[in-house]
C-alpha cells in the first residue's frame, strides 16, 4: 500500500512512519517545516519528505493520513477529499493497523506519558517480550521511537488532545487499551477544552473503553485522576 503521511514531521507521525515503513508500505510524507528529530529519522529510514505542501504528490496514493496540525483548507488535504482518497487521522491508521490482534498497554495523563511509555517499553523489551510499540518522543535507551514488535503487546502513548480535523476525539480513544497506566490528570490543551473538567471528561471516556477486569494502574497523587 502507498500511504502519505500530511504533516509527517510531528513526532508522533514520524513514528507512524517508521512502523509503516517496517511493515512494508510505501510511505511519503510532507509538512510545512521539516525539521530535526523527525527529519533525521526520516531520512535514515529513507522515506521522502516534502517541504511545503503540493497536490500533486498525491498520485498513485492509497492512503493519506492526516496529523492533528492539518486543517481542512491545507492544500493536500483538500486534494484527497476532492479525489475522494480514504483519510485517516493518526491514531485511527495506528488502530487499523498496528492493534487490531495486539494487546495494546496504554499510557495515559496529562503529564508523564513520554517517560513512562518509554520505560515500559524498554522494560518489556529488555526482559524478552518484544513489545511493540511507538513513543512520542526520542527514547534514550531504545533504538528508535518505535516498533512493530513479535508478542502480543503493544505500548502506546495515549494523548488526550484532539486527532484531526475530521476526527475530534482524544486520540487515546482509538488504542483499544487491554491494560492503562494513568499518570495525571490536570487542566491543559485550553485551546481545545474549556475547562478541567472538560478535560476529566475525556478521561472517563477512556475509562469507559477499559474492558471489565482489564488492569488500570493510576497514580493516586493526583487528586483528579482519583476523582476520574
Amino acid at each position: 500500500m502507498r500511504v502519505h503521511l500530511i504533516a509527517a514531521c510531528g513526532v508522533g507521525m514520524s513514528a507512524l512512519a517508521g512502523l509503516l515503513h517496517a511493515a512494508g508500505h510505501g510511505v511519503t510524507g510532507s509538512d510545512e517545516h521539516v525539521y530535526p528529530p523527525a527529519s533525521t529519522l526520516l531520512e535514515e529510514l529513507g522515506i521522502p519528505v516534502f517541504q511545503g505542501y503540493d497536490p500533486a504528490r498525491l498520485a498513485g496514493v492509497d492512503l493519506v493520513v492526516c496529523g492533528n496540525a492539518v486543517r481542512r483548507t491545507n492544500p493536500e488535504a483538500e486534494a484527497a477529499e476532492a479525489g475522494g482518497l480514504r483519510m485517516l487521522s493518526m491514531p485511527a491508521a495506528v488502530e487499523e493497523m498496528f492493534l487490531a490482534g495486539r494487546s495494546p498497554l496504554v499510557v495515559a495523563g496529562t503529564h508523564g506519558k513520554t517517560t513512562s511509555s518509554a520505560m515500559l517499553a524498554w522494560v518489556l523489551e529488555r526482559t524478552g517480550r518484544g513489545p511493540g510499540f511507538l513513543v512520542g518522543g526520542v527514547p534514550r535507551e531504545l533504538e528508535r521511537s518505535f516498533a512493530l514488535g513479535r508478542g502480543p503487546w503493544f505500548v502506546i502513548e495515549g494523548d488526550e488532545y484532539d486527532s484531526a480535523y475530521f476526527d475530534k476525539e482524544a486520540k487515546f480513544l482509538h488504542y483499544r487499551p487491554a491494560m492503562l497506566l494513568l499518570n495525571a490528570i490536570e487542566f491543559d490543551h485550553a485551546d481545545i477544552y474549556r475547562d478541567l473538567e472538560h478535560v476529566k471528561s475525556a478521561f472517563r471516556k477512556l475509562l469507559g473503553i477499559l474492558p471489565a477486569g482489564a488492569p488500570l494502574i493510576a497514580c493516586g497523587d493526583f487528586p483528579h485522576v482519583l476523582d476520574v
